[in-house]
């Protein structure tokens, strides 16, 4: 269950995808297969092959790709993974909004 995030972001993150850029989306998450997990950031891009020279620099695989039939294709980011990736990118402000480090 998604939620912390607005309408208005959602589609800002949405068009970014769709014009081939690598757009980042952080919201509050909870699902019951990744107990420890508070929150989740999707990286995305239509095309395929700069998401996967993207996901590359941080050694993710192009397997872990999420492609759905909705035209969003993105990894999904999680715990330390998604922390370090956040930092190196200089979104603290994903980082102050949804992830709490104590």
């Amino acid at each position: 269950m998604a939620f912390g995030l607005t309408k208005d972001e959602l589609l800002a993150w949405k068009q970014c995808v769709k014009r081939g850029e690598i757009a980042f989306l952080t919201h509050y998450w909870l699902d019951d297969r990744f107990p420890h997990a508070r929150s989740v950031t999707k990286v995305g891009c239509c095309d395929l092959d700069a998401l996967t020279q993207w996901g590359d620099k941080y050694g993710l695989k192009k397997e872990w790709i999420h492609e759905r039939e909705d035209g969003f294709p993105h990894f999904d980011l999680l715990g330390d993974i998604q922390y370090d990736i956040l930092l190196k990118e200089g979104l603290h402000d994903h980082i102050s909004r949804f992830i709490n480090r104590k």
